[in-house]
């Protein structure tokens, strides 16, 4: 009988993080690399005990719980289909925009998915600056049905 083993390595043995703007790093620093920033974006899963990779290697998983300081999942591109507008995520999953999730804090922009907390990279909120109408000190999306008020300064924790 053939069984799988899974290996655990707990977040406080994890030898690389993840900083407030997506980037991996290690002890050596940021990590450089595409193919292998890519990979660790791809693998990030969450299950009750939180963010980790995870990965597969024949006789064995393994899932690696890892530091992040802020949030594990970025918006790092936005696609335009239509009159719909999607977020690609660093894991490769693509959600669409309901504009009411969408929330200024820290001075960030996020998108409140499930139980998610995902901020947007730099370049998606470049990406998404062309939809974004600020009047008196509010700021408004603006989409093909309606224009939508972004929650700002939230105090409670989301």
């Amino acid at each position: 009988m053939n069984s799988s083993k899974q290996i655990t390595i707990s977040k406080k043995d994890a030898v690389f993080w993840l900083d407030k703007n997506g980037r991996w790093h290690n002890q050596a620093g940021e990590f450089k690399h595409k193919k292998i920033i890519d990979h660790f974006h791809a693998s990030i899963r969450k299950d009750k005990n939180g963010y980790h990779l995870f990965q597969s290697h024949g006789e064995h998983s393994e899932k690696v719980y890892f530091n992040y300081e802020d949030t594990a999942l970025f918006v790092f591109d936005i696609i335009s289909e239509d009159a719909d507008i999607f977020l690609l995520l660093n894991t490769r999953q693509k959600i669409k925009l309901l504009p009411q999730n969408l929330f200024i804090k820290d001075d960030q922009l996020y998108i409140q998915a499930e139980d998610d907390r995902i901020r947007f990279s730099e370049r998606a909120l470049t990406q998404i600056s062309r939809y974004i109408d600020c009047e008196e000190g509010q700021y408004f999306l603006r989409v093909s049905d309606g224009k939508f008020l972004i929650d700002c300064d939230i105090q409670s924790e989301r």
